[in-house]
């Protein structure tokens, strides 16, 4: 696959670290089975889209491609519906257009405008009346992604108009960019904005692309590092997080607290120093993981990291034929009822085996959502805050629904 240098998929990390992409060129490119996974999910929305929205495609070739995707390795039937959840919102879509929108899927564009040699490929793109539409389907369950001030969506958008605009004219007056992440969320993030905001947004970012593309950038570390080839082995972030006096100066003692320390209280964190240190420690912490992984991957290449060497962890006992095993337990004369188990299959394993809308008007009634454990997370985080009130509340409405349905 071709990549840009200024890619849209990095580019919340190239803004903000204007040195990271000429830095990270010099790694390999590498792949994991969890991008695998995303580009045969892709492959899969792509083909249903053409099926659904185009006449490039007929149902034998549709079914040959659709059952040569299927034997791939990675598939899963998870897959399957969640690309058909990626239809059915395109198709929620295009059925408030007033007339049919026109739908493509997988649309190479160029924003090179405004970022040197930008290009992307939009999932898919509708336009219909003065709407430019853009889809992103993302396949990852780890972070939630949001579509509001999204660069990677806004650098689609720019590309998109450059390659529509001339046969629409002026046409086009605003522009909405949704991402659809069915396995995380199943309410669609989106944001729209008008034509011009979009060209006076990508005007601004102008000087931080022909920046970090002149190689010329500063590096700045921070929670973007996370998908940077280099992230392990770049100097600037070992040394935001070996600074340890940056740890030290949220201690020093205040008047107040020398006072405190004479009485025996002076040794106490506050609460406002802990939610300092758990900002400047969660970073470390990726920080160590990130050099483990880096470590461990050189060590099993032959190569040498001093002090440390590569050895087996902790495993479990299996069988090496399972069925074998248990057919000798059952020759010893012990009943089969007791070798195996005999278990209700999961809630998702019934919607599964039902279908959604079978399963919501069949047994839907029956389903609840108790609020989850409480996490810690950074203020800026878009989810409500814990209420304990409201958890005591969700386990006596469950409790509530268990007794009526006993």
């Amino acid at each position: 696959m071709e990549h840009a240098l200024l890619s849209a998929s990095s580019a919340a990390r190239w803004m903000a670290c204007t040195a990271s992409p000429r830095f990270e060129a010099q790694f390999p490119e590498t792949t994991s089975e969890y991008a695998e996974e995303g580009r045969l999910a892709h492959a899969l929305c792509e083909l249903k889209v053409l099926k659904k929205f185009t006449n490039s495609i007929n149902t034998r070739t549709y079914n040959s491609r659709l059952n040569k995707l299927k034997k791939g390795p990675l598939y899963a039937d998870e897959m399957d519906r969640t690309s058909d959840l990626y239809i059915e919102h395109l198709t929620e879509k295009a059925m408030g257009y007033d007339i049919p929108p026109l739908v493509n899927a997988e649309v190479k564009v160029d924003f090179s405008e405004y970022v040197p040699d930008g290009f992307g490929t939009c999932d898919c793109i509708m336009i219909g009346g003065d709407m430019l539409d853009i889809t992103d389907y993302k396949h990852g369950k780890g972070v939630p992604v949001l579509a509001e001030g999204n660069p990677q969506m806004r650098l689609y958008a720019l590309g998109a108009l450059k390659k529509y605009e001339p046969f629409y004219g002026g046409m086009i007056k605003r522009v909405r960019m949704t991402i659809d992440q069915p396995r995380i969320q199943s309410e669609l993030s989106s944001e729209t904005i008008t034509v011009d905001e979009l060209k006076a947004w990508g005007e601004t970012i102008k000087p931080i692309a022909q920046t970090a593309f002149s190689g010329f950038g500063e590096f700045k570390p921070g929670d973007h590092c996370r998908f940077c080839r280099g992230k392990a082995q770049c100097r600037a972030r070992a040394d935001v997080n070996t600074a340890l006096e940056d740890f030290k100066g949220c201690l020093l003692p205040t008047a107040e607290n020398r006072e405190k320390a004479q009485h025996g209280g002076g040794n106490v964190l506050t609460n406002a120093k802990i939610g300092e240190l758990l900002v400047r420690g969660k970073d470390l912490v990726q920080w160590y993981k990130d050099l483990e992984e880096y470590a461990l991957n050189a060590l099993l290449n032959g190569e040498e990291i001093a002090g440390w060497k590569a050895v087996a962890g902790r495993s479990n006992r299996t069988f090496s034929d399972q069925d074998a095993a248990l057919a000798a337990v059952i020759a010893a004369g012990y009943d089969e009822s007791l070798v195996y188990e005999h278990k209700p299959k999961t809630l998702t394993g019934l919607e599964e085996l039902m279908g959604k809308k079978e399963f919501a008007e069949k047994i839907g009634q029956f389903v609840i959502k108790p609020l989850g454990k409480p996490t810690l997370a950074p203020m800026s985080d878009k989810r409500e805050p814990y209420s304990t009130a409201a958890a005591d509340f969700s386990g006596a409405a469950q409790g509530e629904q268990q007794g009526a349905s006993s």
